[in-house]
């Protein structure tokens, strides 16, 4: 693969694959990036004024053949391992933020858990917590 993404570009990528999973990325949903990406530590060291153009390319690469695949490849080979249930976790968050998880979201969670090879009880402590944060009253 010959394109190249930072780390924080590569939760981004997840983010977005998610909000687009879809094919309808809500204000809900793209508020919540915006959120996850001004207040998380794992952002730090990442230009926010440049959020929307890796949102942009991501868009991009989504619209390619295999894109899917493609996606969830360059993510593997950016993240170091210990970020992979940082990655899930951001997408949960991302897909639980307008408070209707579609079916094509949970496939992609499906293929997160698998690609990421993460244990089952951290996917649920992370899916729990979600649903503990995302309630209504």
């Amino acid at each position: 693969m010959t394109k190249s993404v930072s780390p924080q570009e590569a939760l981004i990528y997840v983010m977005v694959t998610m909000s687009a999973a879809d094919r309808t990325m809500t204000d809900n949903e793209l508020l919540r990036i915006g959120g996850i990406v001004q207040n998380l530590p794992a952002f730090r060291a990442f230009d926010t004024e440049r959020l929307v153009a890796v949102a942009e390319d991501c868009g991009a690469l989504l619209n390619e053949d295999d894109s899917l695949d493609k996606v969830l490849d360059l993510v593997a080979e950016t993240l170091p391992p210990k970020f992979y249930d940082t990655a899930y976790a951001l997408a949960v968050d991302v897909a639980a933020a307008d408070l209707d998880v579609e079916q094509e979201e949970l496939r992609l969670l499906q293929l997160l858990r698998d690609r990421f090879d993460l244990d089952p009880l951290v996917c649920a402590a992370i899916e729990r917590g979600a649903r503990a944060r995302f309630r209504t009253l």
